[in-house]
């Protein structure tokens, strides 16, 4: 059974810790932007290393190590937009009258060089694990890439909770581009479809005669899948889903919060 609850516990805790880090960090004065920018793309680099250094171990402890350097390059893209480093050409408010396509291409310039930051770093990616035995890293990277636009999506169609607390002050106009509603119709196609394929997943890790490693590689995939899903919830259920990242927002409560003291 450890081959099954190490997974699902490692990708559990290092889904939370990596959460509330990223908002802690993002809830700092703006003077510390550059250095925590400055170490996130240290590790960046080292985790792209590691992609590539990784791509023909099959050793379960090389199905570990490729799962987190992914998760070490999402991470960056997260902090990078979080601070407002890469995030679009438009920053300002979405107008009133706007509507349809023209509200969907205001809302898509406010998130366009993110976008592109995230294609780029999907195509490293792939380009430094195709080919090779290991493809943990690929699945990893594109699980969260699939679920985060269809998360994206959603919240932009209209969810009922939008986690607001969640963005800092400077990136506050991104909240006129979200609609609150109990629900809209691309919700149960996000969910059913990825409960599908996480079962499919799931369905395979459990098997019998699947080797270590892909029992190891398909949990992974599994748990990430699944709490994707359990995001994809919180966007329309009333549970107080931001309790679980609390701590992570203590930083912003500071005297010397985001955007209070501009230091540089």
């Amino acid at each position: 059974m450890a081959r099954y609850t190490l997974p699902i516990l490692y990708t559990v805790f290092v889904w939370w810790f990596s959460t509330g880090v990223i908002l802690y960090l993002n809830g700092l004065p703006r003077w510390t932007y550059k250095w925590t920018m400055g170490a996130a793309s240290g590790l960046l680099a080292l985790a792209l290393v590691g992609i590539h250094v990784l791509r023909d171990d099959t050793r379960i402890s090389g199905v570990y190590l490729s799962f987190t350097c992914a998760l070490m390059v999402w991470a960056w893209q997260e902090i990078a937009f979080l601070l407002g480093f890469v995030t679009g050409p438009r920053r300002t408010p979405c107008p009133a009258d706007a509507r349809g396509w023209q509200r969907a291409g205001l809302a898509l310039q406010t998130l366009l060089h993110h976008e592109f930051a995230l294609l780029a770093l999907g195509a490293a990616v792939i380009t430094l694990a195709w080919g090779g035995s290991n493809p943990t890293a690929i699945l990893t990277f594109a699980i969260l890439w699939v679920m985060r636009q269809s998360a994206k999506l959603n919240v932009f169609f209209g969810v009922r909770n939008l986690n607001e607390s969640f963005l800092p002050n400077h990136l506050r106009y991104l909240e006129s581009y979200f609609r609150r509603r109990p629900m809209n119709s691309l919700f149960p196609v996000s969910v059913i479809g990825s409960t599908w394929i996480a079962w499919l997943m799931w369905e395979s890790a459990l098997a019998d005669r699947v080797s270590g490693f892909d029992a190891t590689l398909l949990t992974f995939a599994g748990s990430l899948m699944t709490l994707a899903i359990l995001e994809h919830w919180f966007l329309v259920l009333p549970l107080p889903s931001e309790a679980l990242w609390r701590w992570g927002l203590r930083s912003r409560a500071s005297p010397a919060g985001d955007g209070v003291s501009e230091r540089s």
